[in-house]
């Protein structure tokens, strides 16, 4: 059971905008948590994401590190453990991710890495510096966004595919080294949703594709991670669950 008396903490990584904003805002609805809006450059986003943490009813403070630079993370949240001694993150939502899109044949060193760095690398670091005290608590929540091309593969995203299939495997890994612990490690799957990352695809052609007829909103993937954070979820670990409309299921 959650440990009582202590001041609980969910981060949310890439929380400034799309479905990062979304997941912090229903957070901020369903539980009790303060919530740690986590972004690299855009303040203004950020802001604009804990007023509206605010607006619902929740509490939150802005905490920039790049998730990429492992130094970064861990100067970033040891100093906001200190400022805030006894608290504790019980809900980590690895969010954070870049799309640079291209051919394979045609795709440059730095599309591959920058990619690979910010889902994967950032998965690691930031959930590799907190996994400890979340054991030792034994409680926690998990949530790894990924994505329906990591599942199935897209076309033109050869390095965001590769990325996202990594953090499926280490998430159904890392579910099984710390489920005796009352931890849940989980990952979910949007399809296409209508955020500023889809923005420049042609809605109307693709979602053809897609049996629901329509792209998906940030707020339903929102719910779906706020119930993955919650208690209720205690006995799904180590899972992918797709949220796409059935496009691939």
């Amino acid at each position: 059971m959650k440990e009582k008396g202590k001041q609980k903490y969910a981060l949310v990584t890439g929380g400034s905008r799309g479905i990062g904003r979304a997941i912090c805002i229903q957070l901020a609805k369903d539980s009790e948590y303060r919530i740690l809006i986590n972004y690299y450059s855009n303040e203004t986003a950020a802001k604009e994401t804990l007023k509206a943490v605010h607006d619902a009813g929740g509490q939150g403070e802005l905490l920039p590190f790049n998730v990429t630079d492992a130094a970064n993370v861990k100067s970033a949240l040891d100093s906001w453990q200190e400022t805030n001694a006894g608290a504790i993150i019980e809900v980590i939502v690895n969010n954070a991710g870049i799309t640079q899109d291209g051919m394979f044949m045609w795709m440059k060193a730095e599309d591959w890495s920058k990619v690979i760095d910010t889902s994967l690398h950032g998965f690691f670091n930031v959930t590799n510096h907190l996994i400890q005290k979340l054991l030792v608590n034994k409680y926690g929540r998990i949530v790894n966004m990924v994505s329906v091309s990591g599942l199935k593969g897209t076309p033109g995203q050869t390095n965001y595919s590769a990325a996202k299939g990594a953090v499926i495997g280490a998430t159904k890994a890392l579910a099984q080294e710390v489920a005796k612990r009352n931890v849940t490690v989980n990952a979910v799957a949007p399809g296409f949703i209508a955020t500023d990352m889809t923005q420049n695809l042609d809605e109307k052609e693709l979602k053809k594709m897609i049996p629901a007829n329509r792209f998906g909103t940030a707020q339903e993937v929102a719910h779906l991670v706020s119930f993955l954070a919650s208690e209720k979820s205690g006995y799904i670990t180590g899972d992918v669950i797709n949220i796409n409309g059935g496009i691939y299921s």
